[in-house]
């Protein structure tokens, strides 16, 4: 295993460095095929979040690896390489596969402990799938990662130590009210259908809102998630679906906004809340600040070292303190919740009067100090045995191929004298052959039994990709045979899917 994974998160970078590298559905698949296209990785797979980019790989050389990896990162986001390196970071091997099992449980979310993660992760390994870019590698890593995932939230209370983003959302925008009696009779606009804004709706839902309004470039999609918060047993909320083109007439009805689409531009500008509102826009639109001048690191391997050592930290704040725009004043009128990366909501929306907007960024900094739950650490025992479980299960796949290449030869020994048997005794009756074939692949049998099981033992334990040589060399196997092993076991289209 070489495991290899590239990436920033809302960690590692600001959010308007995340806003700008944020990668569409096509681009993502684009990435993977340009991954693969490239050496020296032989399997790929993209984990693309509101709040984080990585990119997953088996690779055959770690520097090239990482400088591969960093390029294509950047090529594909549109962010320079010199601007995106300060903000990447690096894991390699069994570091690498605990990042992706803490990322999985939610301790790397910036909501502690949310479950979305789980759906997302999903969602990368069906990509890799349908691309033909995910091998046996990265199709046990993702598997397990889900298991992991799950295993954390059923057996802690990590639940307890956060929400989804769309709760904390609310809450936020509830600013320490009760969420149930900020919202109770409220009328609610729902931009997009996608699974984030069907989380909203639900949500809002559940809340107690009067009135939700879901607005989708598909309107079928609209239409479905419509009859979804209706059917009979539900919440009991009115629901209905409009167009596209509706959505600055039912800004005028509204009291909430949540927002999370696909589009690249924005969805509610500055000027249309105002409109909506009855408000001169004046100098709402948002002039962002410039993100102060870092210094790149010296070469692309410390990557991790100096994210580690608060470099990226201490520009993320200070990049947060200019970007962030004040609120307007007044009672609040329209309250807006953007959970799209790259942005739906203008960010000038804040500074109008009467209006309160709770976005990625704004989230990212009421969660930067949000109190650990004591279930972290337990997550954390999880997390940390179900790695060194699953290095110990790679190392030992690893040496399967020749096991069953062994076993495939003494099988092959067995005919032979078996034939040869034949042919000296040619008047054996039938049950006199099969008795004298039974014994001699019991023997066979016997005798491989223990170094075989060994030999897997010792494989699954740290420096023990030897024994698979050594094993090869002993018995002077066909590389070959091992490597048709190898490929079946690659090839069986029932492996790694989810």
């Amino acid at each position: 295993m070489s495991l290899l994974v590239v990436g920033l998160s809302h960690r590692s970078a600001p959010v308007s460095v995340l806003e700008r590298a944020s990668l569409a559905a096509e681009t993502q698949a684009k990435l993977l095929q340009d991954t693969l296209a490239a050496e020296p990785a032989v399997e790929a797979a993209v984990l693309a979040t509101c709040n984080r980019i990585e990119l997953y790989a088996d690779v055959d050389k770690f520097h090239a690896g990482v400088a591969e990896l960093s390029t294509l990162l950047a090529q594909h986001s549109g962010v320079g390489l010199d601007e995106l390196t300060p903000y990447l970071y690096v894991h390699y091997e069994d570091r690498a596969v605990h990042h992706l099992f803490s990322v999985a449980c939610g301790l790397d979310s910036m909501v502690v402990g949310e479950g979305q993660i789980l759906g997302q992760i999903k969602d990368a390994l069906a990509l890799g799938q349908e691309l033909h870019t995910a091998g046996r590698l990265l199709n046990d890593l993702f598997q397990q990662a889900l298991r992991v995932g799950k295993r954390a939230h059923s057996e802690t209370g990590i639940d307890r130590a956060g929400q989804s983003l769309v709760t904390f959302g609310l809450e936020q925008l509830a600013a320490g009210a009760d969420v149930a009696d900020w919202a109770r009779g409220k009328r609610a606009l729902v931009i997009g259908a996608g699974s984030m804004s069907s989380l909203a709706a639900a949500t809002l839902a559940r809340t107690g809102v009067a009135e939700i309004v879901v607005a989708n470039r598909t309107r079928a999609r609209a239409d479905r998630l419509v009859e979804i918060l209706v059917q009979p047993g539900g919440t009991g909320v009115a629901a209905r679906a409009v167009e596209m083109a509706a959505v600055c007439d039912e800004l005028t009805r509204a009291d909430v906004v949540v927002s999370c689409t696909g589009a690249t531009g924005l969805v509610l500008t500055a000027e249309a809340v105002a409109e909506a509102l009855g408000l001169d826009v004046g100098d709402a639109v948002e002039t962002p600040a410039a993100a102060p001048a870092v210094p790149a690191p010296a070469d692309i391997d410390r990557h991790a070292a100096w994210v580690e050592n608060g470099s990226a930290g201490t520009v993320r704040q200070a990049v947060r303190r200019a970007t962030v725009p004040a609120q307007g004043t007044g009672p609040v009128r329209l309250a807006l919740l953007d959970l799209a990366m790259p942005r739906d909501i203008d960010g000038g929306t804040a500074r109008l009067d009467g209006v309160r907007l709770v976005d990625i960024e704004s989230l990212a900094e009421a969660s930067a100090d949000a109190p650990m739950a004591a279930d972290v650490d337990q997550v954390r025992t999880i997390v940390s045995d179900e790695v060194a479980a699953f290095g110990a299960a790679q190392r030992a796949a690893h040496i399967t191929p020749t096991v069953v290449a062994l076993r495939t030869m003494a099988a092959g020994v067995v005919a032979g004298e078996i034939a040869r048997l034949d042919g000296r005794l040619p008047d054996l009756d039938e049950k006199q052959r099969a008795e004298i074939s039974q014994t001699v692949r019991r023997v066979v049998d016997k005798l491989l039994h223990a170094p075989t099981v060994r030999v897997k033992q010792l494989a699954s334990e740290p420096g023990g990709a030897g024994y698979a040589d050594a094993l090869r060399e002993l018995f002077d196997l066909d590389p070959q045979t091992v490597a048709a092993v190898s490929r079946a076991d690659l090839n069986d289209p029932n492996r790694g899917r989810s």
